[in-house]
């Protein structure tokens, strides 16, 4: 096999387990709010236990992240996800037991959320690996594509299934755990791409290498996807409940079909220029998005803003990816990367759904994205303040 064969062989892999993954999200991120819901918990306590959901969220893939930089394979932890989310599942249906459903929403989140920095970092690698020695790298955004197309295809096949979105919680758990099943077999045909060799040296939790330009950038993207916080935790509600549109499907679809073509010409995009610039661009996108659904609460509406998850996701998401690698070091990547998933995301989402929830129920879903604006306006101005430095990481 020559070089140009097996680059595109390892593609092929990459591409397979990114697709199974993301298949797993067309089910969980348009439908888990529902299957919380189903159990006939208020939308305050959705809110709570989806911020739960996120809170495990943090902590679990960060310490998941240190052991498998030093264990130096990532396989295994991909195999452990896997089985977290089958377990999650066959308890999260069953019952309505708050203590049930904290304990197979935290093995859900762990499960859910593992491979997403453990795949990356191990795909980084990838192309760093084929970069040294001069060869033809794999295309990140080309696979990280191939994943939105999986969410798009599964979200898809759930909206055509009549009266999928009114299921009950049990009904919806079964495809996402086939899908589960399908990943855990798909995990043996993924590159070995880790750190060559397990460390010796005693696990220790540092962070040396974090400094204020980090921080900063860390806190940009955490008030954007705190702003994003009530479309990934109560949009399928708003929906269902605000326009008694039964469509849930087929816009997180829109959405994530919207973001493919962003993801593949971002990466090649930003290399080389300021990836804080294009997070500060999804800012502003994410203002705009929150209030055509709170000004404008029809399908039309829905649309419009379903269509601009190509900047607030597919420009965002590649960028934020490129700032963390930017600014970690090699040998703790596994780690950086769990740190963006974790106080960049699952910490600002679990702060949102948690008060999302109590918004709603007061105020009304209009409100809630309404509100949100300000978390959006705040990431454009922190970014402003700390611009000079944050504009010369590229």
């Amino acid at each position: 096999m020559n070089e140009l064969e097996k680059q595109q062989n390892i593609s092929r892999r990459f591409g397979l387990g990114y697709f199974m993954l993301f298949a797993m999200y067309g089910i969980s991120s348009p439908y888990l709010q529902l299957m919380v819901r189903r159990l006939g918990y208020s939308p305050a306590t959705v809110g709570f236990f989806l911020g739960f959901f996120e809170l495990v969220g943090i902590t679990g893939p960060i310490f998941i992240g240190q052991i498998a930089d030093r264990f130096g394979k990532l396989k295994p932890f991909l195999y452990a996800s896997a089985i977290m989310i089958l377990v999650g599942l066959a308890l999260l249906a069953p019952f309505r037991l708050p203590l049930v459903t904290l304990l197979s929403l935290a093995l859900l989140s762990i499960g859910i959320k593992t491979p997403i920095p453990v795949l990356d970092t191990s795909l980084l690698r990838a192309i760093e690996y084929s970069e040294e020695k001069g060869e033809k790298a794999p295309n990140y955004g080309i696979i990280r594509a191939i994943g939105s197309a999986g969410f798009v295809i599964t979200a898809l096949i759930a909206q055509s299934i009549p009266g999928f979105d009114s299921s009950s919680t049990g009904t919806m758990a079964i495809p996402l755990g086939i899908l589960a099943l399908l990943f855990l077999f798909s995990i043996p045909s993924l590159p070995e791409i880790g750190a060559g060799q397990a460390r010796k040296e005693k696990i220790k939790f540092s962070f040396k290498w974090l400094d204020a330009t980090y921080l900063a950038g860390l806190g940009v993207i955490a008030l954007g996807r705190l702003a994003m916080a009530p479309i990934s935790s109560f949009f399928s509600m708003y929906l269902m409940e605000e326009l008694n549109w039964h469509a849930v499907g087929s816009m997180w679809a829109l959405s994530a079909a919207c973001e493919i073509p962003f993801i593949v010409l971002s990466w090649k995009l930003i290399q080389g220029r300021s990836p804080m610039m294009a997070i500060a661009i999804s800012s502003v996108a994410i203002v705009v998005r929150l209030l055509i659904y709170a000004l404008f609460p029809t399908p039309i509406g829905v649309i419009l803003g379903q269509l601009l998850h190509s900047i607030c996701y597919g420009l965002f998401q590649p960028a934020a990816i490129l700032f963390i690698n930017l600014k970690t070091p090699p040998s703790d990547r596994t780690t950086g990367m769990a740190l963006y998933m974790g106080v960049g995301m699952g910490l600002p989402a679990f702060l949102g759904s948690a008060l999302g929830g109590t918004v709603v129920e007061i105020f009304g879903y209009r409100w809630l994205f309404a509100s949100y604006t300000l978390f959006a306006v705040a990431s454009i101005l922190l970014f402003w303040r700390f611009r000079k430095e944050l504009k010369a990481v590229r």
